[in-house]
C-alpha cells in the first residue's frame, strides 16, 4: 500500500513541525476521509488568507506542505516577479507546476526534491494548489500596486518614498551582516537650460536616457532613485572601497559615450560616501548632500575662473 512521504527533518527551516502519523497519511485513509479534508483545506485557506505578502504567503504555504512532502526548494516565478523560499536548498531534481486562475496564467510553482513525487503525493499538492490560487492572485495585485506607487512614473526608477525604505532596510542589513553601504546623490548640470531651450518633451527624453545611463553603470543588486525634477539616487549594497569611485567613472564614461546626452552637453554632479556605524539615514543623506554640493560649487568655480 502507497503511503505519502513524510518530512524527515531534512529541510531545516521547519524541523519543528508536527508530522502526521503514516497511518493516518495511507492513501486509502486519505481518500475516505474527504469531509476532514475539507475542513483542512478551509482551514489552510484562512491561514493563506491573511497576508498579502509574497513571501509570507510562500512561507505560511511551505508549511502546509512540508506535512506531507519531503522538499528541498521551493520557487515562484510570475512575468513579473521572482520570489525563493527562505532555507531552499538545491534538489536533485525539480518539479515544475503552472498555476492558473479561470486560465489566467499566474505563475509556475518549483519543488526541488531529491526523489519523485508519488501519485498521492501528487494529489495533495493539487489541492494545497488550489488553496493557494486566489490569495497569491491576490498578493501579486497587491505587489503590483505597490511596485507602481514606488516607482517614478517618467523613469521607471524608485521614488522618495522607497528610496526611504530601502535606504532603512540597507543599512539595517549592513548593522547586522557588518558589510558597507554606499550612497551616491547626483542631479544634472544646468539640466533647466534644456528645457527653456529645447521644451519639456525633450527634458523628459533627457531624463529618460540618463536614468538608462545609470541602469547600465550600476550592479543589478544596486538601486536607482529619482527624487522629482533631476535628482538621483543610488544605494550601493555590500560594496567595497572603490565601489563609488568604480561607479562614479563608469557613469561619467557613459555619459560622455552616449550619443543623445551628448548633443545637448549634459553633465552631471555626483556626492558619495559610505556609511558608518553611528549613522542614521538622514546624518548618511546629509552627508552626501554635502558631497554633492561641494562638487556642484567647485565645477562653478572652475567655469566662473574660465
Amino acid at each position: 500500500m502507497q503511503t505519502l512521504n513524510i518530512l524527515d527533518n531534512k529541510f531545516s527551516r521547519f524541523n519543528t513541525l508536527t508530522t502526521l502519523s503514516a497511518e493516518s497519511l495511507t492513501e486509502d485513509n486519505y481518500y475516505r476521509n474527504k469531509v476532514i479534508n475539507k475542513r483542512y483545506t478551509l482551514s489552510v485557506l484562512e491561514r493563506l488568507q491573511t497576508t498579502l505578502d509574497i513571501d509570507e504567503l510562500l512561507e505560511i504555504f511551505a508549511i502546509e506542505v512540508t506535512k506531507y512532502l519531503d522538499f528541498a526548494g521551493l520557487y515562484f516565478k510570475s512575468p513579473t516577479l521572482c520570489k525563493t523560499l527562505k532555507g531552499s536548498r538545491k534538489a536533485k531534481q525539480e518539479r515544475q507546476f503552472e498555476l492558473k486562475v479561470n486560465q489566467e496564467f499566474l505563475g509556475t510553482l518549483t519543488y526541488g526534491v531529491n526523489s519523485p513525487i508519488s501519485m498521492t503525493n501528487f494529489n495533495v499538492l493539487e489541492q494545497l494548489h488550489q488553496c493557494l490560487l486566489y490569495p497569491l492572485k491576490n498578493a501579486i495585485a497587491y505587489h503590483q500596486a505597490m511596485q507602481l506607487a514606488m516607482q517614478d512614473a517618467l523613469t521607471g526608477l524608485g521614488n522618495r518614498r522607497y528610496f526611504d525604505e530601502q535606504l532603512k532596510r540597507a543599512m539595517h542589513h549592513a548593522n547586522r551582516h557588518h558589510s558597507m553601504v554606499g550612497l551616491v546623490l547626483g542631479d544634472l548640470n544646468k539640466f533647466k537650460a534644456i528645457n527653456d531651450t529645447f521644451g519639456h518633451p525633450t527634458g523628459d527624453k533627457v531624463l529618460t536616457e540618463f536614468a538608462n545611463v545609470l541602469k547600465a553603470s550600476v550592479r543589478d543588486s544596486d538601486s536607482l532613485f529619482r527624487f522629482g525634477g533631476d535628482e538621483f539616487a543610488i544605494i550601493i549594497e555590500n560594496a567595497d572601497d572603490n565601489a563609488l569611485a568604480i561607479i562614479e567613472s563608469r557613469i561619467k564614461q557613459t555619459l560622455t559615450d552616449n550619443p543623445l546626452l551628448s548633443k545637448y552637453k549634459l553633465t552631471c554632479s555626483l556626492g558619495a560616501t559610505f556609511m558608518s556605524r553611528a549613522d542614521t539615514e538622514q546624518s548618511l543623506f546629509a552627508r552626501a548632500d554635502q558631497s554633492l554640493y561641494r562638487k556642484k560649487m567647485n565645477m562653478s568655480q572652475k567655469l566662473t575662473v574660465v
